[in-house]
């Protein structure tokens, strides 16, 4: 199987082509660009080095979240392009989940992104080589009461995070476990652990209802629903913004 791996859900950028679970080809950035004027260009040169095309591909492994609203929406409008377009297994994959191969050891691992007023995007998951299970869902919390979450868990984890050091104080504060937490190298997203984690997966995604996994609403529907408080229709509220 030939699986083309997406990720813009943040500041990085990474694209892997694999074959089963062989890596072809990867490129990774993390500079503050386009997601939309760079991804394709950057499909279309990994594609090259791998020497595999279009044609050739049987599945699109997406991050579908959560992560920065415009992002999400650039890989995953993509990813369901290309996969309806040339028929093919479109996969979603959370983007906490896609991160946790990258620490170095198994047990508990927690990725998180930062969600701003010390709110975090975060998971716990377990991890066993490879395999990745979800041990406290995927959620948009405060970082405080992620913290409580993993003290109730009494294990020591791993936190992934591209800046542990702003948060680094109230974990030392707060936390009754040993923890250790990622370098700035293996913080940044993998396309290729995306890939891997997309070819064990079985559901595959409806090119129609697929949509990212935003984790809270947007500004512009939170706005909405500030000046509509009584209507709760969703039908209202896409209506008015088209």
């Amino acid at each position: 199987m030939k699986i083309l791996a997406l990720d813009t859900s943040n500041v990085a950028l990474s694209v892997a082509v694999l074959e089963n679970d062989q890596l072809l080809a990867i490129q990774t950035t993390n500079i503050k660009r386009n997601h939309s004027k760079q991804l394709m260009p950057i499909i279309s040169q990994t594609l090259k080095t791998a020497e595999v095309s279009l044609a050739d591909l049987d599945r699109i492994v997406v991050a579908k979240g959560p992560g920065s609203y415009t992002g999400l929406r650039i890989a995953v409008t993509t990813a369901k392009t290309l996969a309806m377009t040339l028929e093919i297994e479109l996969v979603g994959i959370s983007s906490l989940a896609m991160l946790v191969p990258n620490a170095p050891n198994d047990g508990l691992v927690v990725p998180f992104f930062d969600a701003r007023n010390q709110n975090v995007f975060a998971g716990i998951y377990e991890k066993h080589g490879m395999e990745v299970m979800p041990v406290v869902a995927d959620q948009h919390l405060s970082f405080e009461s992620l913290l409580a979450k993993i003290n109730e868990l009494g294990r020591s984890v791993y936190f992934i995070n591209n800046h542990f050091e702003k948060f680094q104080p109230m974990v030392e504060d707060t936390l009754r476990v040993i923890t250790e937490h990622s370098t700035t190298l293996n913080s940044l997203p993998n396309a290729y652990a995306l890939g891997l984690l997309g070819l064990q997966k079985q559901a595959l995604e409806n090119y129609y209802t697929f949509v990212p996994a935003y984790l809270r609403v947007t500004e512009a529907e939170r706005n909405w629903k500030e000046k509509h408080p009584n209507d709760e229709s969703k039908e209202s509220y896409v209506r008015q913004i088209n």
